[in-house]
């Protein structure tokens, strides 16, 4: 009884943790981790339910992880299953009822579902004991499906999972659901708000704004972890630094559509009031309430800045739109900030965004490949980059294109299915 006890004082505490991050990936990460922490199992997958489909949404494995080199992130194929009997999440999401089978090779005939091996037969990884539990909200609706792969026992060997994991894991199911649920909503809220500008300016689709985000993250981890900053401060800014990435041209809702919408080149009049997006977007988080107001603040405001100077806005205040006291130049204007002026959320945004807006088509141009992408990023070194953040960015070129893989443009995505 009292190990119960003990399961269940650290699941309420675990409910209190998943409460405070808003993003939903980083969300799903934790979630995952921690029911894997729980259950002392080698995998596991969350699948987020998508109108009548699951969509296979985040996936880890220590086996296939220690293959990989240090901080590489586990590649994994994004994809959704229906809601049906036939395969294992999609059974358990239709009757909202936890399964655990022993050996998922050794399933009976005569039962309606079936495992999919083609993972394994691609990895050399050896599925075995899987318990798989639905994710319900407080009114009892399927939000998702969470699926643990491989129990251990204390020499590594697989083993099916103790039934007192199934029945204690079903209070942990219950927390992460409300919090899923919660963060979803406010990635909702972020993508409303993207949709506004994007309605203005086309290029600001929901597929770019996601991977400029999570380019972000992947950049502040792998540097930050290269720094020694502690991991609760690497997640706590994780968390923030991917919303405010997701909105960091919403300033445009303030320009003309005669500018933002010009199909050629801007006059130099036109570019000083393009600039100004800058100024608009930091206004409109100046009163902070929270971590996310300040950073998506400082992200709006200094994702144009450069690293030689010659950046904009500059040193100038985004309420009065005047030079601060000192900054001013010469003819008008304020100068732009320089090296580490410009914050670190500002400098890792504006190498996400220029390597998205690079690599992707556009009505005006087609995509980079990416070798051209690559060598313009180590020209700009020291130039419009953060040098440091450059040889990062090099590091991270693997997971950078798994991100790509995970939000296509929807015209790619179109023609892919």
């Amino acid at each position: 009884m009292s190990n119960q006890y003990a399961d269940l004082h650290k699941i309420l505490n675990l409910g209190f943790e998943f409460s405070q991050i808003k993003d939903i990936d980083l969300l799903l990460e934790k979630i995952l981790g921690e029911a894997r922490k729980f259950t002392s199992c080698d995998a596991g997958s969350i699948y987020v339910k998508e109108g009548e489909n699951l969509r296979f949404s985040y996936a880890q494995n220590d086996t296939l992880q220690r293959k990989l080199p240090l901080g590489r992130k586990l590649p994994y194929a994004t994809f959704s299953v229906p809601i049906s009997n036939q395969s294992i999440a999609g059974h358990v999401a239709a009757n909202g009822t936890i399964l655990n089978i022993s050996d998922v090779y050794e399933l009976d005939a005569s039962i309606p579902f079936s495992f999919n091996r083609s993972y394994d037969d691609i990895t050399n990884y050896r599925t075995k004991s899987m318990l798989t539990i639905p994710l319900k909200n407080f009114r009892g609706d399927i939000i998702g499906v969470l699926q643990l792969i491989n129990a251990m026992d204390d020499k590594g060997e697989y083993i099916p999972f103790a039934e007192d994991d199934a029945n204690t894991i079903k209070y942990f199911a219950n927390n992460a659901a409300h919090a899923i649920e919660r963060a979803k909503m406010t990635r909702e809220i972020i993508l409303r708000m993207n949709k506004m500008a994007e309605l203005r300016d086309p290029k600001e689709t929901g597929p770019h704004v996601n991977r400029v985000a999570s380019y972000a993250v992947i950049l502040y981890e792998t540097w930050a972890m290269t720094n020694g900053l502690p991991q609760d401060e690497i997640d706590k800014n994780r968390d923030v630094l991917r919303m405010s990435a997701m909105l960091h041209d919403v300033g445009k809702v303030a320009i003309s559509d005669t500018i933002l919408k010009k199909p050629g080149r801007f006059t130099p009049e036109e570019f000083q009031v393009m600039k100004l997006h800058t100024l608009y977007g930091a206004n409109l988080f100046k009163d902070i309430y929270s971590d996310f107001d300040e950073s998506a603040g400082i992200v709006a405001l200094n994702h144009h800045e450069r690293w030689d100077g010659t950046g904009y806005p500059g040193h100038i205040d985004p309420t009065t739109l005047k030079p601060l006291p000192g900054y001013d130049l010469e003819g008008g204007g304020a100068r732009g900030k320089q090296g580490k002026e410009i914050p670190l959320f500002g400098r890792i945004v504006a190498l996400a965004d220029v390597y998205d807006a690079l690599s992707s088509r556009r009505c005006y141009k087609e995509a980079w490949d990416e070798n051209s992408v690559v060598t313009t990023i180590r020209e700009e070194a020291g130039k419009q980059f953060d040098p440091e953040l450059v040889e990062v960015f090099m590091e991270c070129l693997d997971s950078f294109r798994q991100i790509e893989k995970l939000y296509p443009d929807e015209a790619a995505e179109a023609s892919l299915s």
